[in-house]
């Protein structure tokens, strides 16, 4: 049976939804089981033979949080949860208990499926760190229903204000989410660090920890800073952990992993159906501490999987295509960035070499100059190729590493799942066996990925035009704002605006004269003057037109500003 998402209204004696995300002819709606709903409302409509039936009702499409639903059940992101099967009984004899060692998580403030939680003491004169990750594994049985609507799922889908989790949230957020204060089964790798920092033998392991602290980003950097105060043990362990992975982070740029950093968007709703404030959240100091162990603890359950040439899915990003890097630097050089040179005969390895060095330099010279600070990156990932899944082991560009999967998220991704049972089973300690064609989960996975980042896409965009018709009904439509120019295509030029907004200018509205994108794609060029309207540059918008539906907002040329 087919689900679509719908306003209910009525014509003439018939009920009807009107397919709300996408053009389509009204759909008779059975009166018979409509219960409290009412013409206006939201729905989700199941169709099948005769007139459709009301699944769910949504609210009023006057409210995002109704909306932001809607299109969940409308991209197939909703559905029911399988069965959960048994909760593992019996002992364990294979786990080690670390419930006395001190263990800590990291998280944004709204998160609940706590994933991976950090010790660390010192050691000598270095230091010991342990990586704690939920042992999913351990609660879905490989080939069970749960497994299989999991694999189905790959990933969970994050929107703001809700999420729809790969794994029923009696799992996600509670089983198998280390949560404060609670026994939760593991698997943990244990590395030393010497007085260098330079690692030695990794450990891997099933273990039982217990978390006591859940700390924010905020609340790990206030206590770095000396502004908040946390027992001394936690303090200690955050200061060896800022230690170690600043030093985990000079490494890995320095060996050629690519310096891009982009922030993320986060709302706040008034309560009351509306967005009440937008802001682009750049990455927190805290979530360096994190990211750099879990890039590490990847690196070395990939290195010693690939090591024994098992089966696994790996997290692989290849060597950009030489032409691809060489188009890159043309483009940055007519954007007057300065560039490095180019080999006359440029190699897979150069290129990738090249990428790492663009990146620095871009980040330096966007940041001197506040010129291209969003348009710029985005020209340096387009010319890169996509990490996807692959059951080969071909090293990771981007990080510039040798191996690397993705093990440290096995709430929120499937392929995470694999690799632990893939580990555990090489420990001697685990018998699930891996899927028959890794192959094709390869690419279903990689797939999902890109499907769960469309919906996420939308959702914010959605979120972003209801703030921004909110900040025009306070401001005035006529309100110019400053921008700059993120993307140009043969038909027109993309506007980042107040940071966090984006919309289009057609070119038809570039004033004086017939406006034609130039060669490298780099600006829309006056036939007549030679004006340009180039990528990075700074440019006045004011809003001409908002789709609340598409989450999209036609934009004309503003007002400059006053100097």
């Amino acid at each position: 049976m087919e689900l679509a998402v719908c306003e209910l209204a009525r014509r003439g004696k018939l009920l009807v939804g009107e397919p709300y995300f996408e053009g389509g002819v009204p759909v008779a709606v059975d009166r018979k089981g409509a219960g409290d709903a009412s013409v206006g409302d939201l729905v989700v409509l199941r169709l099948g033979r005769g007139r459709a039936r009301i699944e769910r009702v949504l609210g009023r499409p006057s409210a995002i949080e109704a909306v932001l639903e809607g299109l969940l059940w409308h991209e197939g992101v909703r559905r029911p949860a399988p069965p959960l099967p048994p909760e593992p009984a019996g002992p364990e004899t294979d786990r080690v208990d670390l419930r006395e060692l001190l263990a800590f998580t990291i998280d944004p403030d709204e998160a609940k499926d706590f994933d991976d939680a950090l010790s660390l003491r010192p050691e000598d004169d270095g230091i010991r760190a342990w990586v704690h990750i939920a042992d999913v594994s351990a609660y879905v049985p490989a080939g069970s229903p749960l497994d299989r609507d999991a694999a189905e799922r790959a990933f969970s889908t994050y929107v703001p204000g809700m999420v729809e989790p790969m794994l029923p949230e009696s799992l996600s957020t509670d089983l198998c989410s280390l949560r404060p204060h609670r026994d939760r089964r593991c698997v943990t790798v244990e590395i030393p660090f010497d007085g260098n920092l330079e690692p030695g033998a990794p450990s891997f392991y099933r273990s039982l920890i217990r978390s006591r602290e859940r700390l924010t980003y905020g609340h790990a950097e206030a206590i770095l800073a000396g502004h908040e105060r946390a027992s001394d043990e936690v303090t200690e362990a955050l200061r060896l952990a800022e230690r170690l992975t600043t030093e985990l982070r000079r490494r890995r740029y320095g060996r050629g992993a690519l310096r891009i950093e982009t922030g993320e968007t986060t709302f706040a709703f008034d309560g009351e159906g509306g967005v009440e404030r937008a802001w682009t959240e750049a990455e927190p100091h805290a979530h360096m501490l994190v990211e750099e162990l879990m890039i590490f603890a990847n690196e070395l359950v990939a290195g010693l999987l690939a090591g024994r040439n098992r089966e696994a899915l790996f997290r692989i990003h290849e060597r950009p295509d030489p032409q691809a890097i060489e188009l890159l630097v043309a483009k940055l050089a007519d954007l007057e960035v300065p560039t490095p040179p180019v080999p006359d005969h440029l190699t897979a390895p150069d290129g990738a070499r090249l990428a790492a060095e663009i990146s620095s330099r871009v980040a330096q010279h966007a940041g001197q100059l506040g010129r291209g600070e969003e348009a710029f990156p985005t020209l340096i990932l387009r010319a890169l190729k996509q990490a996807r899944y692959d059951p080969r082991n071909l090293g990771h560009s981007g990080l510039a590493s040798r191996a690397y999967c993705h093990f440290t998220s096995p709430i929120r991704r499937y392929p995470d799942l694999v690799c632990h049972r893939a580990l555990l089973n090489e420990l001697g300690v685990g018998e699930a066996p891996l899927p028959e064609n890794l192959d094709e989960l390869a690419d279903w996975t990689s797939l999902r990925e890109r499907d769960a980042a469309q919906v996420e896409y939308r959702a914010d965009a959605l979120c972003l035009v209801w703030f921004l018709e909110r900040r025009l009904f306070d401001e005035g439509w006529d309100a110019s704002f400053e921008g700059e120019i993120v993307g140009a295509i043969g038909s027109g030029i993309f506007v980042r605006f107040e940071r966090i907004f984006e919309g289009y200018v057609p070119a038809r509205k570039l004033p004086g004269e017939y406006f034609e994108l130039n060669v490298l794609g780099t600006a829309m060029v006056g036939r007549r003057t030679g004006t340009t309207y180039r990528l990075g540059d700074p440019i006045a918008v004011r809003v001409e037109k908002i789709d609340k539906v598409e989450g999209k907002v036609e934009l004309a040329l503003g007002d400059p500003p006053i100097s």
